[in-house]
Formats: structure tokens, sequence, C-alpha cells
């Protein structure tokens, strides 16, 4: 909703000024007559920020943001003071994002509401918590596990991205030494065969076709990769479906075990902080990160809004899960049941991480050894074919 900044007079006749969150111009001047001022001039307030084309917004400074502001309140500093301390703190796209939620605060709007002014930080379940927090009384309560959540995300992310990292690497520099090898380095050594009338091996007349391709080709290749890559894009963001149905048949696991993950995370944090339970399953959906998944949820919560329970709704989730979802709802505890499933699921799906990288570090090692072995024996079977001619 925008911000409107006015001037005017008060009943005793001072001038005075301030902002005002309103749907229009003349919904801000209702307002502000209604507190008894007569407006002189009013303007819509710009955003006092600029969000650049490459700004980005750290999930962990909001955590950090999240948990401060919990402080602050929790120590008594009134809403506006507080989220005015943190604004001078910062510096740069989040101070002025503050500042603009100051603003919007002052002006009358509750915190949800300012925060729904930035969507592209502040997600529905931010938002939607907040908003459950303030209508309770327990924002302060809800603003630490908003900061616990967001902090427990960044570190599942965290993980898999360092564990990524080096067998990312390995393959690259692999893939790199492959293609210098066959375009450079080969097609010299094999030029002396080439112009033997020798009859060479099997493995050096392929080494040699194989050369030639990436010699003669590589522009082709290049094409094809390129073709690759741009086709995985476009089925990602068209049918992601397709791709998505394809993760979840993982033989390993990991996967499954990562979206179960994020739904029991999410759903348990969502419902301990006061929303209803369709609400949560609808802004739990978008959380899992698997279309798949996301459209059995959905159909889960129309099933759940007909009377039905959670356990008998969801189609396709492991039956373990379904079981203590099944007790959580008899005895009343499924908030705190799903909390203490996702704290299960986080510890197997670390096991099953390590254990998968450790397994694929010597898969791709044996698999760069086959290759240069290949090129060796290739190389030499020749060379000794031909001393034995010699002789």
């Amino acid at each position: 909703m925008p911000v409107f900044k006015y001037k005017g007079y008060n009943p005793e006749g001072s001038a005075t000024e301030g902002v005002i969150e309103a749907d229009g111009q003349k919904d801000a001047a209702l307002k502000i007559k209604s507190l008894g001022i007569f407006p002189r001039e009013i303007k819509e307030e710009a955003p006092s920020y600029k969000k650049g084309p490459f700004t980005k917004y750290s999930p962990l400074v909001l955590a950090g943001l999240t948990r401060r502001l919990s402080t602050l309140l929790s120590s008594g500093v009134p809403l506006v003071d507080a989220i005015s301390a943190l604004s001078s703190e910062q510096k740069g796209a989040w101070s002025g994002v503050l500042i603009d939620i100051k603003e919007r605060v002052s002006g009358g709007a509750s915190l949800a509401r300012a925060l729904q002014a930035h969507p592209e930080i502040f997600k529905d379940f931010y938002t939607g918590m907040v908003a459950a927090g303030e209508s309770s009384g327990a924002l302060t309560d809800v603003l630490m596990k908003l900061a616990d959540f967001l902090e427990t995300e960044v570190n599942i992310k965290n993980k898999v991205q360092t564990a990524l990292i080096y067998p990312l690497f390995m393959a690259c520099v692999s893939v790199f030494i492959v293609m210098f090898l066959f375009t450079f380095v080969i097609p010299k050594i094999t030029k002396v065969f080439e112009e033997s009338s020798a009859a060479l091996p099997f493995a050096t007349i392929v080494l040699i076709q194989v050369s030639n391709v990436f010699k003669n080709f590589w522009w082709l290749l290049l094409t094809a990769a390129a073709g690759l890559v741009i086709t995985f894009r476009r089925v990602s963001k068209n049918r992601k479906d397709i791709i998505d149905r394809v993760l979840l048949k993982d033989p390993t696991g990991i996967l499954m075990g990562l979206y179960m993950l994020r739904f029991t995370m999410t759903i348990s944090f969502l419902l301990s902080g006061g929303l209803p339970i369709l609400r949560a399953m609808q802004l739990t959906s978008r959380a899992t990160g698997n279309v798949v998944l996301e459209n059995r949820i959905m159909a889960a919560r129309d099933l759940v809004s007909q009377g039905a329970k959670l356990s008998s709704s969801l189609d396709g989730f492991p039956p373990t899960l379904l079981q203590i979802i099944a007790t959580g709802e008899q005895t009343g505890r499924l908030a705190e049941v799903l909390r203490k499933t996702a704290d299960s699921y986080e510890s197997e799906f670390d096991r099953k991480l390590q254990r998968s990288i450790g397994l694929l570090e010597p898969i791709l090692i044996l698999t760069m050894g086959l290759v240069v072995g290949f090129i060796v024996v290739a190389v030499l079977l020749p060379i000794f074919e031909m001393n034995q001619i010699v002789q």
C-alpha cells in the first residue's frame, strides 16, 4: 500500500506533518481528516531506496535482523524505534528497506502489512507468521522462531553447496584435461602412426577417430553442449514437473530425504507459530522445491478442508512419516512431533550426503584414470608392435 507524506494544521492551528498509509490520494485525505488534521499538502512518498538489477538480499542478514528485532521488542523498545535502530546499523539497500518499513509502520500500517511491500525479501510464510504473531500478542517469540528457521534453511543450503564444490571442480578439470589432450596433444602423437603403413591396433584406431572428432568438430560439440543446457533450462521453466518426477525416483534417496526435511521443518514451524493448518499447507507446498510434491500437498489441502485428516490425505509420502503425522494428530501435538521428525530427517540427510560425496570422489578419480590408461595403452601398443617388427 502506498505511503503518503502530508503537511497541515492540527486542531490548535499549529503546523504539523507526518506520513500515513492509504490506498490513494482521496483515502489518504480522509484518514488525515479523521485524525483531526486539516491537510495542506499530500504527496505520495517514493520508496527511500532503489533496488539495483544485481541487488541481492541475504537470508542470513535477514535472520540476523529478525533476531535483533525480537531482542529489542522483548526489551521494551517500541516497534518504530526498534526498526529505526536496525536501519541505522545497515548500509545500502537494507537500510532503505528498513526505513521504508519504519515509515509505513509510523503511518499506521501493521508490521506484516509493511513487510508485504517488499515481497522479494519477505516471503509469504514470513509475513504470515508476523501477522499471526501480531494478532496473538506473541510477536517477539514468532520473530525468534523465524530467525531460527531462516538460519536452519541457510545451513542446509550451505551443506549441499559445500559438499558439491569439490566433486564439481574435479569434474570440470577432468573434462578440460580430456578435451585438451584429444584436441592438441594426441593428434601430434598419432600423426606418426597415421603416416605408417602398418596395421594399427583397434584401441589406437578408436583413439585417432575420437581425436579427429575433437580436433575437427570441436565447435559442433560446444554447440551441442550449449543446446543441451538451453533445452534443460526451458524444460525446467516450462515443464518442471517432468524433471521433478524424475528426481523423486533418485535411487540414493537423498533428494526425497531433502524434500521431506523441508516439508516437516516448514509445516512444523508454521503450525507452532499459530497459522491455521490450511494456510500452513499452502505455504509449505511452495517450500518443498518439487512441483510434484507441491501438487500432492495442495490436493491433500483440499481434502483436509473437507474434513479429512492430514495423515490420510498425503499421497506418495513415506509410510513412516504418515504414521508419525497420524500419531501427532491423535495426541494433539502435531507441530512438536513434526519438528522432532525434521531433526531426524536432517541427521539422516547429512549422513547420506556425506556418504554419497565420499563415493563420488573415487568414482571421478577412477573414471579419469581409465581414460588416461586407455590413452596410454592406445599409444604404446603400436610402438611395441613396431619394435617387434624391427627386431
